[in-house]
Order: C-alpha cells, then sequence, then structure tokens
C-alpha cells in the first residue's frame, strides 16, 4: 500500500505517491484540465493511479492563507476532498500547503531549471512536498 499526496489546483493537479515503506514521496505527473470545474476526467485519472499504484489514504494539500484563514481556493479544495471521498472511498487527509509551492519553485532553481520551463513541473514537486510532509509526521507520531 502508498499513500498518495495531491496539489489540486484550478486547471491542474500534482499528484505524488509514497515508497510502499513511507519514507520517501515520488512526483508521478500533472492531471491537466481545460477547465476549472470540469473534474470529472480528473477524478478518474486519480482512481486509475489509486489502483495501478495500490494507494490506501490520500493527502490533500489545504492553500490557507499566511494568516491562517480559508480563501476561496481553500473553500474549492475542501468541496475536491469531499468529491474524492466519496468516489474513491479512501480517507483524505488535508496538508497545510503554505509556501509549498514556493519551496517547489525555490527546489526548481537550485536544480537549474530555466525560469520558463518551471511551470510544467512545479505543481508535481508541490504535491512531492505535501506528501513529503505528511510522511515526516507520520514518523514522528509511530
Amino acid at each position: 500500500m502508498r499513500i498518495m499526496g495531491l496539489d489540486f489546483g484550478s486547471k491542474t493537479v500534482g499528484v505524488a505517491i509514497s515508497d510502499p515503506l513511507f519514507v520517501t514521496a515520488q512526483g508521478i505527473e500533472i492531471i491537466r484540465r481545460k477547465e476549472e470545474n470540469k473534474l470529472r476526467q480528473t477524478l478518474s485519472r486519480i482512481e486509475e493511479l489509486i489502483g495501478e499504484y495500490e494507494v490506501s489514504e490520500i493527502v490533500l494539500g489545504l492553500p490557507k492563507n499566511m494568516n491562517d484563514t480559508l480563501g476561496e481556493r481553500a473553500k474549492l479544495t475542501l468541496e475536491f476532498r469531499e468529491k474524492l471521498e466519496r468516489r474513491t472511498g479512501l480517507p483524505v487527509h488535508m496538508w497545510d500547503e503554505r509556501l509549498t509551492t514556493m519551496a517547489a519553485d525555490k527546489a526548481m532553481m537550485e536544480a537549474g531549471i530555466r525560469r520558463e520551463n518551471r511551470k510544467d513541473y512545479v505543481d508535481k514537486i508541490a504535491a512531492v512536498f505535501i506528501l513529503q510532509g505528511y510522511l515526516g509526521l507520520r514518523t514522528t507520531k509511530n
């Protein structure tokens, strides 16, 4: 079994998967959609990945404001969580994702990825940061 990490955006969902021992997170893909509210294909692809990787739980990044309040993007993410839980039957844990996109951008800068190419990777890398943070918390609890 593995854990899936998701970075839910307006037109993309970055996807990461843990290793079977729940130690590391690897980015696997970015699911893209043409319209923000068109989630059927996105949910279908997530279900395919759940089956392929034998996922037992999901961690979904929650984009809180810096003052710890929930804005419109966070409310849409919580609605997406409900759809995920209904559709997959898996537990979906929320993870504070503040600054993960900035951390992902910094990691790509340090890796020498050109600025114009970073948008092609940022959601997947943010999903890795979300999942890796959750895995670290799991490790300290056990």
